[in-house]
């Protein structure tokens, strides 16, 4: 049986310097709609890949909470199709 462990994610910043992570962010416009949406890219080399995947995938989770909150009112449900 596995043991369930809830705890916040550390903050991990992208910048220069001593701390800095190898994520990358970009501002770039959708073709189809032409808003701006942010994409995140990782360095497949970098010694501080695991902690870097974490950091994309929990903004990525945080993202579509506040999206299905806009929708459904509820963060932890998925919206029914229209």
């Amino acid at each position: 049986m596995s043991k369930v462990v809830v705890t916040k994610f550390q903050s991990l910043k992208t910048g220069k310097g001593k701390h800095a992570s190898s994520v990358g962010e970009k501002r770039v416009r959708n073709a189809d709609t032409g808003q701006f949406v942010t994409v995140r890219t990782l360095d497949g080399a970098s010694k501080t890949f695991g902690k870097d995947l974490t950091y994309v995938f929990s903004r990525n989770v945080a993202k579509a909470r506040r999206d299905n909150k806009k929708v459904s009112g509820v963060t932890d449900r998925v919206p029914g199709k229209v």
